[in-house]
């Protein structure tokens, strides 16, 4: 592999989130950047609001902001990969465009990744708008005994219990750095050269799981992932897709757009289990995973459906 230019290289997907992005951008180029350099890449995938036109005029401003775009939404991952392929960095951090960073939120993880080499990526402390914890980049895998906790309810009435809530990892201490199976693709650094290793995003998820798959794979390949709360970013989640209510933005989303990423969620978890789990268990429990999958997704659907 080449040497590359830049130390960091920071990839984010847009779509339809014109405001969101220019907020995530600007925080990105006020923190701290590597010595090393930063690099990065925004790749549209086919916006039909006021995206392009501001991101164009960031790519004036800043030099080392490289601008891809997509005739069409390609997905999360597809996106994020062309993202790679259109950059030259060492490292790699994914970055939602509902986040926004602060002044060390590049250096200090880059930093720690840097300095163990077992380590195969690396996550911060992300926080919600109200303040809270954003528990989603804190998980398990979801094997079929998670995913019964989860959806029962079990994980929420003992959220620190080892045994109801692996998905959440609720019994570990959030304030001290340690090794997790899962981490959010909205915040997740990667060696350049690692990410390809592992085989990049699996396109076959477009939206959600993606980064499920990703942890999983880089936890084959013998390398921890490492959850680094000494730093910390805000993420408006369910901004981007429209899918959660946590603020203003997603609630005046498309109805549409979040019946789309709902069906595309449920059929991560179909697509995950398939690929790693069905070799593993039994018949009756893949076949009682498989359709509870399809109820909650059904269930799900219709939520969407019918919300105003």
């Amino acid at each position: 592999m080449k040497k590359n230019k830049f130390e960091l290289g920071v990839i984010i997907v847009n779509y339809n989130t014109e405001k969101l992005t220019e907020d995530c951008l600007n925080s990105v180029f006020k923190a701290d950047a590597p010595k090393g350099g930063l690099q990065v890449v925004v790749v549209d995938n086919g916006s039909k609001d006021g995206s392009l036109e501001m991101l164009k005029k960031m790519a004036k401003k800043h030099e080392n902001l490289i601008l891809v775009e997509n005739s069409k939404n390609l997905g999360f991952s597809k996106g994020n990969n062309v993202g790679v392929e259109a950059g030259d960095a060492k490292h790699l951090l994914f970055l939602n465009s509902d986040t926004v960073i602060k002044r060390y939120s590049l250096v200090k993880p880059l930093k720690y990744l840097k300095m163990h080499p077992k380590v195969g990526a690396i996550t911060i402390r992300l926080y919600l708008k109200d303040g809270s914890i954003d528990y989603d980049n804190h998980r398990g895998f979801p094997t079929p005994w998670t995913a019964i906790t989860k959806f029962s309810g079990f994980a929420s009435l003992f959220p620190k219990s080892t045994f109801f809530n692996n998905y959440h990892l609720g019994f570990r201490k959030l304030d001290k750095i340690h090794q997790i199976p899962v981490a959010a693709g909205s915040w997740l650094m990667i060696p350049n050269k690692l990410f390809h290793q592992v085989g990049m995003w699996d396109t076959n998820y477009f939206h959600g799981g993606e980064d499920i798959d990703l942890c999983y794979r880089i936890n084959e390949a013998g390398y921890k992932i490492i959850y680094y709360p000494k730093v910390s970013t805000l993420h408006l989640r369910g901004a981007t897709s429209g899918i959660r209510k946590e603020n203003a933005m997603a609630a005046a989303s498309n109805k549409a757009n979040r019946m789309k990423v709902a069906k595309a969620s449920t059929d991560a978890w179909r697509i995950f289990y398939n690929k790693y789990y069905t070799k593993k268990y039994p018949f009756f429990v893949t076949a009682l995973v498989i359709g509870g999958i399809a109820l909650l997704g059904n269930i799900r659907f219709l939520k969407y459906k019918l919300s105003k």
